[in-house]
């Protein structure tokens, strides 16, 4: 007959030794732990499951911010006109005290512009000299009233483009495009022989000359290149120095980004100025972005004659190309990443948008533009575009929201007494993200 498994307490022995023997310790030890184990990882499982289910995840970016630029999307309305609140073009007005002040203790000097900070408390004075060519300038600041503050060129440095004059937007610095001045130095007039020179005698009890006092100011010493770079100063107008530094490239354009980290330039060659002032052209340069360090970072190897812009959130910049191939030209936006350590870019192909809108729009004012063919489609010939005078490269954008993109085509062309710029018509770019990224 079998024995009964006592329970008594008084054997603890006896039962111990039943338990090592048909199921050690160790072993049941590892099967515990394996168990909660694996019950612990099947119960989150279960919850993250749940938690998907109840609430699902989004990747909708917070902002267009997030928006990496190959991941827009955009759709084009032609002929929008532009927004009233933007202007068109830059106004020229002179603060009236500090014309005053040219008016009555500067009547060798010219007004050329006026430039506030930001909070209008100062203003750059930009003046030509009697003895500087007709184009080039010199800067002083002035305080909001008509005070002359101080010089903040050097008579060495001559300043060019005076449209690109600026404050960053915070008013902590001035930027400004010069190059070494070019002004015709006299020469030293010959001196006497020392031996022919015989100085006379003083009186006797005569006081020593004193010198006089140097009124020219002191600059530090500013490096010069012959070809235009863009310098910038502090607010006081110290601290002058170049942000740009390469020899041969001429800058003739620059725009701080809203936030102050960076700005947008473009810059050629001294060839390809060259080139394009002898077909009457628009100047076109090479978009990059410039930190306030002085790195440089190449937007693109292609020239372009429009402007670039910055979103108003200061992450991207936007410009355009005109691509000839073969005669036939290509207009497209481009726009790159400007506020991430892994920029992207993309490019918005324009063409046949375009063209089809010049279509459309001289069948509404007549044949008269298209030389009899205004009721021919759109996509019958790739060289259909030379028959439509309103189809034009892009020559200028604003960016006055993330999403709303406008750009302006048009006929231009510098000649040396006058300037072309027929067929203006302004265009909207809605920019929004990929339906990829919004699932």
């Amino acid at each position: 007959m079998p024995k009964l498994i006592s329970h008594k307490r008084s054997q603890p022995n006896s039962c111990k030794s039943r338990i090592d023997t048909e199921f050690p310790f160790e072993e049941m030890r590892k099967v515990v732990t394996a168990t909660t184990f694996a019950l612990v990882l099947l119960c989150s499982i279960f919850a993250v499951g749940c938690r998907e289910v109840a609430e699902p995840r989004d990747v909708r970016p917070l902002v267009m911010h997030d928006v990496p630029a190959q991941r827009l999307a955009f759709r084009f309305q032609a002929d929008t006109g532009l927004p009233a609140g933007i202007k068109t073009e830059e106004v020229g007005d002179k603060i009236d005290a500090i014309q005053k002040d040219f008016n009555t203790n500067r009547i060798n000097d010219a007004l050329v512009r006026t430039v506030a900070s930001p909070d209008g408390r100062r203003v750059l004075a930009l003046y030509g000299t009697a003895d500087e060519p007709n184009e080039a300038f010199r800067i002083d600041l002035y305080s909001d009233d008509g005070k002359f503050l101080r010089n903040l060129t050097p008579p060495e440095l001559a300043g060019a483009f005076p449209d690109t004059v600026a404050w960053s937007p915070d008013g902590n610095h001035i930027t400004f495009i010069a190059h070494r001045s070019t002004r015709a130095t006299p020469s030293p007039s010959p001196l006497a022989e020392p031996a022919d020179i015989v100085p006379l005698p003083l009186p006797s009890g005569s006081p020593k000359p004193l010198v006089s006092p140097s009124v020219a100011p002191a600059f530090a010493p500013v490096p010069l290149f012959t070809t235009e770079q863009i310098y910038i100063a502090n607010r006081d107008g110290y601290d002058l120095k170049p942000l740009t530094s390469r020899e041969g490239l001429i800058y003739f354009y620059f725009s701080w980004a809203p936030d102050n980290h960076a700005l947008v330039a473009l810059a050629c060659r001294e060839s390809e100025w060259g080139t394009r002032e002898k077909e009457y052209k628009q100047p076109a340069g090479r978009p990059r972005l410039l930190e306030l360090d002085g790195s440089e970072r190449l937007l693109d190897d292609q020239l372009t004659e429009a402007l670039p812009v910055w979103s108003p959130d200061a992450a991207k910049v936007a410009t355009a190309f005109d691509t000839d191939v073969n005669g036939v030209h290509y207009p497209d936006v481009a726009i790159y990443d400007a506020a991430t350590s892994r920029p992207t870019q993309a490019r918005i192909p324009l063409r046949d948008a375009l063209l089809a809108a010049s279509i459309v729009l001289e069948q509404k004012i007549g044949a008269s533009l298209t030389n009899g063919n205004a009721n021919q489609p759109a996509s019958n010939s790739a060289t259909q575009e030379t028959e439509h005078s309103s189809f034009n490269p892009i020559v200028r954008l604003e960016w006055p929201t993330v999403e709303k993109l406008y750009i302006k085509t048009a006929y231009v062309r510098l000649l040396p007494h006058d300037v072309i710029n027929n067929f203006q018509r302004w265009h909207l770019v809605l920019l929004s993200p990929q339906a990829a990224i919004l699932k």
